[in-house]
Formats: structure tokens, C-alpha cells, sequence
């Protein structure tokens, strides 16, 4: 039963369900459009759906189908949607990536999303088209167990919330930046969000009254109202653009439970360190002084920074929600604590009545160089010294149609040519890389290790956090480690025992991180960074698997590039 591939699995899971318990069909219609907003008092153009930013929360049951009829009222822009978690078996045109799995949503055109939220869990979905992400189109995604199954911890409320940055500049400013020469950074966010809330000083020089208005309702501190004595699941997630985080709640611990989906074994902590793209739920309980509020607290790490911190009010029922607390807001962690962000994704294990067996050994081994580079000079991001391209016509309906001519055919490299003279340490003597839209080609159903290995960047003495992201799989952590991976020894401390499986895992500063999964879902999924502006600059790649299995695709994905053929006049 192990061996089967997991659609065969996914099948039969959905066969034996109780016949007394029936999936529903979840049906959400979305308008996508620019508003004027203020989420952190300064007035600009957000991507709103429905005109909300974040978005409506999908809540849903293990099984059911959401359907999503999409219209694109962005009049200038296209669109997609990721739905990010979801693993979409059986459906890998509706991963919504915009060049892997489908052509773009046309300004005026409506769009059907339609797939199975199979597992239970948090999880997140937003714009993946350039950069629209950070201009507000995101939101998150809820899913619960199936009636008669319970979870290993109890609480008396859920509640979900998403931690984001927010820029002032628009994505077209940002991307035109990070593609001239000389490059121009995106820089800091102008604040941190808590469930789209945050506060720019509006008296910074330079800023016109009609612009920002520090009295405006919309960027009032969020608000969490706890009863005392009560537990609470808040279900975390982080969509930030650039920012590695630290949330804390004043005086009260966190129990972590979940992560990117899978239950862990619990673990408590004061501050949660949360990188763009992971979810977590932790086990909040409301036993502090109830006569006052208290603070919670974001916070930008991993880089200097000039970013606010971001808060909200825990509020403590009866009092007033609006009723600042009493104290001055937690400062939080050092931002170049690096061990402390180190040792919770050490913790950070399965829970022992929910462990998936990893296969203990890997049929390919695939180590990815993370570096910053220069193409004509240009400042980009590469994966062994590749910076990646997306292509015209999207790579699941080239592959499956043999428009092989649409994307180039040499593959990338399993492991750079000089790997192991390679000094992550300090900014290589050769900076110069090439771009490239080719992609991996991955045998079906077989077991593949990814190394992220980081370096440092075109400044001296830098490294950076990535975070990691893969489409339509989960993955086993099964390992950390600081300086350069050794193929011969590290593996040797590899947990085969309680691996964690995410979807989204950091690399810490000039260190690796290894994961494994099985390449067991027909499709053409991306990997990548999940920082915006990195994403943007090359630092992403592509797994193809079995995709002769996927079945007849639909024809809403297609309209560009080489697709064009396949839609009738």
C-alpha cells in the first residue's frame, strides 16, 4: 500500500470515506480590482478581492471542492491565483502559476478554479503573477477535519490571521528597479500588517496630509478579543514580501502545534519566527491579568532594518477593544539572533501519532547553490550560477501538447561544476551567470533530495534567509545545518526517525537545509523563493513528473504564447 503513487492513494482515500459523510461543493465568486486603501494609514492602490484586502477566508471541509469563478477587473493587468498549501491531485492546471500551469487571467475575463482541499490544515492562497502579491491580493484558507475525526489538542476558539510587510511604491516601480541598470533595491517595507492593519507615521517629512491620515479606521490596530480562561487556535501565516518575522503576544506563551499542514509535537515558545509562505497554529490561553489588554507584536529579522514594528491588541473581554494596554509594546528578538531562529526549526519535529514514513533512502540528489550574480549587468539571483526565466507558454501545456520548442530543452545542472572548491563564505571571484527557462524532468514515483545551500551574496561578509516553497508536494525536513554540506557526512545526521513535512522551509544564513519528496504527482510544479523581489530575480526552479498521467487539459488555461493555437477564433 506504501509503494503506490499518491493518486492512487488519493482515491482510494476519497472511496473509503463514509458514504453518511458527503463532500460539498464550495462555490466563491471574486472580483479582483484596484481600490484606494489605507491598511497602515497611507493611501494607495490595493489589489482587493471583493473589495477586501486580505480577501474573504476559505473555510472548508477535508474532501470538499472548491470552486472559484475568478473575474479579473484589474482593466490593465493580468492575473492568477496560487492556492498555496494545496497540492492539487489531480488538477495541476489550477495551481494558478502563471507560466508553469496556466496562461494568465485576461483583464474582463472570468476564470474557474476548481479543485479538492484534501487534507486538513492552514493554509493561504494569492496573486502569482509578477509581484501583485504585495499589492494586497491574498488571503487564507481554512480546512477541517471530516465530522467524527478529532485533533491531538483541544482548544475553545480558531481564529486565522495572516503577518505581512507593506510597501508604499507600487510592483511596477519595485520591478522596474530591480530590472535597470544601475539596480535600484525594493529597500524595507514602509510597515508590517497584522490581518491587513499596520501604522505608518503619517508626520514623517515628506508626506502629504491627503495622503495619510493617521485617524483613518482602516489602519486601527487589529484586534483580537479573548474570553479569560479561554484557548484559542490562532492559525498564523505569513505572505510577507521580504520580511522574516517574530510574533509574540505580551506576556502570554505559544504552544506550536501545527505546521504548514501536519501536526507537530508540540512545542512552546515566547516568540515564533514565521519566514514568507509558512503557516503555523499554536495554542493560545487567555490566563493573564483580565483587567487590561496586552500586545502582540511583529517584528522584521534576519536583516537590518528601519521597519516599524507591527502590533495589534490582544483584548482581554469586557474591556473596551480600542483600550491600548498599559505598557510599552515588546521590543522582540535581537534581528541577527540567528541561533534562536536555528534552533525552532530544529524543534520543529512531527507529532509521534502523525508521522509519515520517509523513505530512508533517495534515487537522485539534487543540491541547489543559492547565489546573487550579475547577466549583463544586471543584479540577479541564480541556482547554480542559473538564473531562472519563466517562459510565454506555460510549461504544463507545452509538455503535454510536445511544444517542446517553447522553453529551452538543455536541463539544469543536478550540481555546479566546481561545487566542491566552491567558498560559500565569501562573494565569488566569478560573479557572471546565465538565465535559462529550462526545467528538471523528475521520474515518476521516485525518491528526490533537494540541498538548499546558501552563500554569500555580491556584499561582503552577507548572507540572507530564503524560504523555500514547492508546489504540489509536501516534503520531509530532514535536516539543518550551518557552513557547506558535506554529501559523504551530512547525510549520516539526517532524521529519519520524526521529520516535520512543510511545504515552505527556510535556509538559514550561509548554511543548508535538506528535504525529500517523492515525485508522485502528475504535473509541472514550481520551486522557489518566496520573497517577492528574489522570485522576480531568478531565484526559482521547476520539477516536472509524470505528466503523460495528467489528464486532458482544459482549454481556459490556454491563450498565450504557443497555446494560441489550441483556442478557436
Amino acid at each position: 500500500m506504501k509503494n503506490l503513487p499518491l493518486i492512487c492513494l488519493f482515491l482510494l482515500s476519497i472511496l473509503s470515506l463514509n458514504s453518511s459523510v458527503e463532500a460539498r461543493i464550495r462555490h466563491y465568486k471574486w472580483e479582483v480590482k484596484y481600490e484606494f486603501k489605507s491598511p497602515d494609514c497611507y493611501k494607495k492602490l490595493v489589489i482587493t478581492v471583493n473589495g477586501r484586502s486580505p480577501g474573504p477566508t476559505i473555510l472548508a471541509q477535508q474532501g470538499d471542492t472548491i470552486v472559484v469563478d475568478v473575474k479579473n477587473s484589474l482593466v490593465t493587468e493580468n492575473v492568477a491565483i496560487h492556492w498555496h498549501g494545496i497540492r492539487q491531485i489531480g488538477s495541476p492546471w489550477a495551481d494558478g502559476t502563471e507560466g508553469v500551469s496556466q496562461c494568465p487571467i485576461l483583464p474582463g475575463d472570468t476564470f474557474r478554479y476548481k479543485f479538492v482541499v484534501d487534507r486538513a490544515g492552514t493554509y493561504l492562497y494569492h496573486a502569482h503573477y509578477g509581484m501583485q502579491r504585495e499589492a494586497g491580493l491574498y488571503g487564507s484558507i481554512r480546512v477541517a477535519l471530516p465530522v467524527g475525526e478529532t485533533e491531538p489538542f483541544s482548544y475553545d476558539y480558531d481564529r486565522s490571521i495572516i503577518l505581512n510587510d507593506w510597501y508604499h511604491k507600487s510592483t511596477y516601480e519595485q520591478a522596474a528597479g530591480l530590472s535597470s541598470i544601475p539596480f535600484v533595491w525594493v529597500g524595507d517595507p514602509q510597515s508590517l500588517l497584522i490581518q491587513g492593519r499596520g501604522r505608518f507615521n503619517c508626520s514623517t517629512p515628506g508626506i502629504a496630509a491627503d495622503v495619510c491620515n493617521a485617524t483613518n479606521p482602516e489602519c486601527s490596530p487589529y484586534v483580537f478579543t479573548v474570553v479569560p480562561g479561554k484557548t484559542y487556535r490562532l492559525r498564523i501565516g505569513s505572505l510577507t514580501a521580504l520580511a522574516a518575522l517574530s510574533f509574540e503576544i505580551e506576556g502570554h506563551n505559544m504552544t506550536v502545534v501545527e505546521a504548514d499542514g501536519h501536526y507537530v509535537e508540540p512545542f512552546v515558545v515566547k516568540n515564533l519566527f514565521i519566514y514568507s509562505g509558512e503557516t503555523y497554529s499554536v495554542l493560545v490561553t487567555a490566563n493573564q491579568d483580565p483587567s487590561r489588554n496586552y500586545w502582540a507584536v511583529t517584528k522584521m529579522v534576519s536583516r537590518n532594518n528601519t521597519t516599524p514594528n507591527g502590533l495589534a491588541i490582544f483584548n482581554y473581554y469586557p474591556n473596551h477593544p480600542t483600550r491600548s494596554p498599559p505598557t510599552v509594546p515588546p521590543s522582540g528578538p535581537l534581528w541577527n539572533d540567528v541561533q534562536s531562529r536555528v534552533n525552532q526549526s530544529l524543534a520543529i519535529k512531527s507529532h509521534p501519532n502523525y508521522i509519515h514514513p520517509v523513505p530512508k533512502t533517495s534515487d537522485r540528489v539534487i543540491i541547489l547553490l543559492n547565489t546573487q550574480n550579475r547577466i549583463n549587468g544586471s543584479v540577479k539571483w541564480s541556482i547554480n550560477n542559473v538564473s531562472f526565466t519563466l517562459p510565454h507558454t506555460p510549461y504544463l501545456v507545452a509538455l503535454k501538447h510536445n511544444l517542446l520548442h517553447t522553453f529551452e530543452q538543455t536541463p539544469p545542472p543536478d550540481v555546479i561544476n566546481g561545487y566542491e572548491k566552491y567558498d560559500i563564505n565569501v562573494v565569488a571571484p566569478n560573479v557572471n551567470a546565465t538565465s535559462s527557462n529550462s526545467i528538471y524532468r523528475l521520474k515518476f514515483n521516485t525518491t528526490v533530495d533537494i540541498i538548499l545551500q546558501n552563500a554569500n551574496t555580491l556584499n561582503v561578509n552577507n548572507s540572507e534567509t530564503h524560504p523555500w516553497h514547492l508546489h504540489g508536494h509536501d516534503f520531509w525536513v530532514l535536516g539543518y545545518g550551518s557552513g557547506k554540506f558535506n554529501a559523504s557526512e551530512d547525510p549520516k545526521r539526517y532524521n529519519l526517525v520524526n521529520p516535520i513535512m512543510k511545504n515552505t522551509v527556510p535556509v538559514h544564513l550561509y548554511g543548508w537545509t535538506a528535504l525529500r519528496f517523492v515525485a508522485d504527482n502528475p504535473g509541472v510544479w514550481a520551486f522557489h523563493c518566496h520573497i517577492e523581489s528574489h522570485f522576480y530575480m531568478g531565484m526559482g526552479a521547476v520539477f516536472e513528473e509524470g505528466v503523460e498521467k495528467v489528464a486532458k487539459l482544459p482549454s481556459s488555461i490556454m491563450g498565450c504564447g504557443d497555446t494560441k493555437r489550441f483556442i478557436r477564433p
